[in-house]
């Protein structure tokens, strides 16, 4: 929507994709034209890509290993603030439920897993995850 010239300030859009590593790529093509439109920060939109990589390829590898399955991505961008939200119809899995690694440890005696999802703890403002309708929805928010 334009207003007397002007962009909107506010923009959303979705996009279903199959739940494959090879599709990260466009996911983050389509969240970045977002962005882009919104004067985000370089450095804020790394950000974001940061944790898109993170909770798509999770699910891209883990919501219905053996097999695939889709992935929506939402996106709305409001001034000040972007949220996205990721759903997916694989296992339940919450992936905020999980401890945060103990990052004070050597690599090598850190357990395996959750360095990807503390990574995106740390450059998203919110994230929150909920199980409805046999969905998993892992919802984010990054201010602008």
């Amino acid at each position: 929507m334009e207003k007397q010239g002007k962009p909107s300030l506010f923009r959303e859009s979705a996009k279903t994709v199959e739940a494959r590593i090879e599709k990260l790529g466009e996911v983050q093509a389509f969240v970045d034209k977002l962005l882009e439109c919104a004067a985000c920060p370089i450095k804020t939109q790394m950000q974001i890509d940061l944790a898109i990589e993170e909770i798509f390829v999770n699910i891209a590898q883990y919501a219905y290993a053996p097999e695939t399955g889709e992935a929506e991505i939402a996106a709305s961008v409001r001034p000040g603030e972007v949220t996205l939200r990721f759903t997916d119809g694989g296992v339940p899995y919450d992936p905020l439920a999980r401890l945060d690694p103990d990052v004070t440890l050597p690599a090598d005696e850190r357990e395996i897993g959750g360095l990807g999802i503390y990574m995106t703890k740390k450059v998203m403002d919110e994230l929150h995850y909920e199980r409805r309708d046999g969905k998993n929805i892992l919802t984010m928010k990054k201010k602008l």
